[in-house]
């Protein structure tokens, strides 16, 4: 991503060899192949302990070897081991179920070997639960996480879904059944990513302060593809399209609720405005030129405007939002609810978000970031009020 300050050089890591080739009847623990495309069961909802996701989950079918071997374009031998494989897979059944060209393929994974090395990092530093998420080490980039080093703040997603291998190469793949919709843009967003070289297209997504890196790792690309033939997705793959990656045709709530989320979701990735939105869309400008997009109580006003065909005109204001529609209980909340959080001590909110189910929401959080999916859980120590507008 432009977020790259300084090379981060990973080293391959040669194991000993073992013979034969392993099934995959559920290549990944469940927690991690999970494609956090299903409403109540997405990669955020929380395990009874608090610990990290759970839920059913999808799988990847087919056989990875243990290891594999490959030289790259630079002449460096590098060995990559049976998980760095397997997340490989996940990358490439993910492609097969959406229809990506081998060339599609290809690219994404070289942008994981590139940024990852094929493993999935949490990033204690900058979102200390990702630890509680499946993973293959830690990384220090920035606030980048996952297989493909993505920002949540930058509307990649949350860091749930960006822990998910099968998720995040949705994310790296794009189009318009794509979890992000084009923002940020991922390679089926990209015009004519077709015409540029893989090393470019790569680069198209990724965004790095250092494009030249990805080409080095095309002849290792090509040869994990050409190895790891006839991988699918299983046991849940009608999740995988829709216009959410969040909440997928008919998982949205009927009605007035579902539309509500959608229009919201619609608008992830355009920057934090402080008193951006209007009924009709973005509007503002960042003080750091992030311009036009949400605040917080602007999303919702915008949203709840879509939703209702321009019959509900809410103020752009948490204070007075805050006094629409009916309270709910915290344990009665639905997706499509608001959910207001005020300081100890003060009576107005100072933040609004929707609610999605399970632990997600989806929001304006603040100058800096991005309209983004979310979870409850960055909220603590706060007075909770759940409002319902339809």
């Amino acid at each position: 991503m432009w977020r790259k300050a300084v090379v981060i050089v990973a080293t391959l890591v040669l194991l000993l060899p073992v013979a034969g080739l392993v099934g995959l009847a559920a290549l990944f623990d469940p927690a991690v192949a999970q494609a956090a495309t299903c409403a109540t069961n997405a990669s955020d909802n929380a395990n009874s302990n608090g610990s990290g996701p759970s839920g059913p989950s999808l799988s990847v079918s087919g056989t990875v070897p243990q290891s594999l071997t490959a030289t790259t374009a630079d002449g460096q031998t590098v060995t990559l081991n049976h998980t760095q494989l397997e997340r490989a897979a996940a990358i490439l059944a993910t492609g097969n179920s959406e229809n990506i060209d081998a060339n599609g393929q290809v690219i994404a994974l070289m942008a994981a070997l590139t940024e990852s090395t094929l493993r999935v990092l949490s990033n204690v530093g900058a979102y200390p639960d990702s630890a509680n998420y499946p993973h293959d080490g830690d990384g220090h980039d920035h606030d980048s996480l996952g297989l493909f080093q993505m920002r949540p703040a930058s509307g990649w997603g949350s860091v749930g879904n960006l822990m998910d291998p099968i998720w995040s190469s949705r994310a790296f793949y794009g189009g318009p059944d794509g979890p992000n919709h084009g923002s940020p843009a991922g390679l089926l967003d990209v015009p004519n990513w077709q015409q540029l070289s893989l090393g470019a297209a790569a680069q198209a997504v990724e965004v790095s302060e250092y494009p030249d890196r990805y080409a080095n790792y095309q002849p290792v690309a090509e040869k994990i593809a050409s190895t790891l033939t006839g991988v699918s997705l299983t046991g849940g793959s009608q999740c995988l399209t829709g216009n959410t990656g969040t909440n997928p045709p008919g998982d949205l709530p009927p009605g007035f609720a579902g539309k509500f989320i959608s229009a919201a979701e619609k608008e992830v990735g355009l920057p934090y405005v402080w008193a951006g939105g209007t009924f009709t869309g973005p509007s503002g400008i960042g003080s750091d030129g992030r311009g036009p997009g949400f605040d917080c109580s602007g999303l919702v006003m915008y949203a709840a405007y879509q939703a209702s065909g321009g019959k509900l005109r809410l103020a752009h204001f948490t204070g007075d939002q805050i006094h629409d529609g009916t309270s709910v209980a915290w344990n009665d909340k639905q997706p499509g609810d608001i959910i207001f959080y005020t300081y100890q001590g003060e009576t107005v909110p100072h933040h609004v978000v929707i609610y999605l189910g399970g632990n997600k929401i989806v929001q304006a959080p603040q100058t800096g970031e991005n309209v983004r999916y979310g979870t409850l859980s960055e909220f603590s120590d706060e007075i909770t009020t759940v409002r319902r507008l339809a």
